[in-house]
């Protein structure tokens, strides 16, 4: 909307932002899935500066400023809006861990580009949903974890000339995800590294084959998950850097738990509850999550009381 006037809405926005899985086995920067973990984050436009205020997981240790994820992605989209504000005042309240694979940085882009579009009047028209999609996966990447952190349940997600685009299907009953989370930390840009240029034509092929199966699997049959979370393209290649979560994997599958590494790593991701005898886990963060089929949520006003508590959001166990 060049040559438009960008003005600004008075008083905060705030938004609630999914925990995500991505690739979930076989999927790889494909699938994905949203999961009742939750950030909450506000933010106003004021007269001038950048103040950023954390609470929970990264606290501390996150930017406070311009530098923060959160709000590069809020600047890139007021750019495509026509505008920036004079200054920038963000609540961050994070329930979700950091580098772990369960989608921090999606979250805040995602949390970023929706506060945005809030805080302009026109913001949605500007710049749409899909627009927001695009925008999203761009400053992402790739758009594995910001498409089910926008849109909630399980998503497929895929990249054209034009763009990120995807869709969100429900998940059947009888899906029961389970987050094993470490103490220790990941990088994407690391288990990225770890991947070969080519795979063998027989690897690629059983995966096209699985990643099918779990579409099929986690919207009407979660008999079918264990084999259908079958993956020869990632999770082994990057074992040796993590091989505890490796080895975990390698248990509950062989409990009969369609288990996978979340994202990429090191959390570990089981969709269905292990067995009440199963022995491993130990040392780990064992959450049970449900899954989030609403995406990121958008609403008028600061943080309510509940809000700003760092435990109050997703977590069951």
């Amino acid at each position: 909307m060049s040559g438009v006037p960008t003005t600004f809405v008075a008083g905060p926005v705030k938004v609630r932002v999914p925990a995500t899985s991505a690739n979930l086995g076989p999927g790889f920067d494909a699938l994905g899935l949203a999961l009742g973990l939750y950030d909450d984050v506000a933010a106003e436009v004021v007269p001038d500066g950048v103040r950023v205020t954390v609470t929970g997981q990264g606290a501390g240790e996150l930017p406070t400023d311009d530098r923060h994820l959160l709000v590069r992605a809020m600047r890139a989209t007021f750019d495509v809006l026509g505008g920036q504000p004079p200054g920038l005042a963000v609540e961050c309240v994070n329930r979700i861990p950091q580098a772990r694979g369960l989608g921090s940085s999606s979250a805040a882009i995602v949390a970023g580009v929706q506060l945005a579009r809030a805080l302009v009047t026109d913001g949605e028209a500007r710049l749409d949903d899909a627009g927001a999609l695009r925008l999203a996966a761009e400053i992402e990447g790739h758009p594995d974890n910001v498409a089910p952190c926008l849109l909630g349940g399980f998503t497929l997600a895929w990249t054209e000339p034009g763009g990120a685009r995807a869709v969100s299907l429900a998940v059947a009953d009888g899906v029961s995800p389970v987050v094993f989370v470490p103490q220790e930390r990941g990088l994407t840009a690391t288990a990225r590294a770890a991947l070969p240029a080519t795979v063998p034509h027989a690897d690629a092929a059983l995966n096209a084959g699985r990643a099918a199966l779990l579409v099929h699997a986690l919207t009407a049959e979660p008999a079918l998950l264990l084999p259908a979370t079958v993956d020869r393209l990632h999770q082994g290649y990057r074992a040796a850097g993590m091989p505890e979560t490796s080895a975990l994997v390698d248990e509950l599958r062989a409990a009969g738990v369609a288990a996978v590494v979340s994202g990429a790593g090191p959390t570990v991701l089981a969709l269905t509850e292990p067995p009440g005898d199963f022995p491993g886990g130990t040392g780990w963060g064992v959450w049970r999550l449900g899954i989030d089929v609403h995406g990121a949520r958008v609403a008028r006003g600061r943080l309510g009381h509940a809000e700003r508590d760092p435990v109050a959001a997703g977590r069951k166990s």
